[in-house]
């Protein structure tokens, strides 16, 4: 088996890959830095004792000439992409009116265009193979409108109208989509975003302790198992996903009286 992870040198797809290493499988990780791709790569292999198959390529999914590249040089070392985690992201808060265009590009090119990316080459292969799983790593904001993150809720929200129609054009050849819908988790990239999280966006996350992101990773993991169309982690993404447009004027009402205070 030949699982192929975007995002893969940390976070959620770094763990997502440790998993399958630890099930045997090959692995390819791709992402954007050569040096965190390295050492992912090292530790996944330090972690079976050398006898872990993994192979590391740094492309960004945003340009397509280098995903493509890169998912031939995975094919190339491990066969054919039986699995795809579709993990890169990247958010950066901000107010739209005062947020650089390209910072607000960047995280639409990432998020979404990204994804776009590196699922065309994967999934046309599996067509033709009558087989194949794609997971894509979505978010809780996808749910719901932040305030300072209207090109992260944006881009992750497109997510699933693009997954659920992928689904249904796939119907029938073999080819599982899902999409999963994590909430905060403790990776570096939170770390990071925290710094310049706004009190207006942290007023309507609340303050919840991350979840860890192996916790998140052994949940994503089982969802490909079972082929979930959707994976939501906790009961309160799940109602959002499944009442959001019923919650969300109410929610919508709540902030605003709970902002004048």
């Amino acid at each position: 088996m030949h699982v192929v992870v975007t995002g893969g040198s940390s976070g959620i797809g770094l763990e997502v890959a440790r998993i399958y290493a630890r099930r045997g499988a090959s692995v390819s990780l791709i992402a954007r830095n050569l040096d965190r791709l390295d050492a992912a790569r090292r530790q996944i292999e330090q972690a079976s004792g050398g006898k872990a198959k993994v192979f590391s390529v740094a492309a960004d999914a945003a340009i397509p000439v280098e995903i493509s590249a890169a998912i031939e040089a995975c094919e190339a070392a491990h066969g054919p992409c039986d699995i795809l985690v579709a993990s890169a992201g990247i958010v950066e808060p901000g107010w739209f009116h005062e947020q650089a265009p390209d910072l607000f590009d960047a995280q639409w090119q990432t998020n979404f265009v990204g994804v776009a990316n590196v699922v065309r080459p994967v999934y046309s292969g599996m067509r033709r193979r009558g087989q194949g799983r794609i997971m894509i790593v979505s978010s809780a904001a996808a749910f719901i409108g932040i305030p300072a993150y209207s090109a992260y809720c944006g881009s992750k929200s497109a997510l699933v109208g693009f997954a659920d129609a992928l689904r249904l054009e796939a119907t029938g050849t073999g080819v599982s989509v899902g999409i999963c819908f994590p909430p905060d988790t403790d990776t570096p990239q939170l770390s990071r975003e925290l710094k310049s999280r706004p009190k207006e966006a942290e007023l309507l996350m609340g303050r919840i302790r991350p979840r860890p992101a192996e916790e998140i990773a052994e949940k994503t993991v089982a969802g490909i198992d079972r082929r979930s169309a959707h994976v939501y982690f906790t009961a309160s993404i799940a109602a959002l996903g499944l009442f959001g447009p019923l919650a969300r004027p109410f929610i919508e009402i709540w902030y605003r009286l709970k902002s004048r205070r």
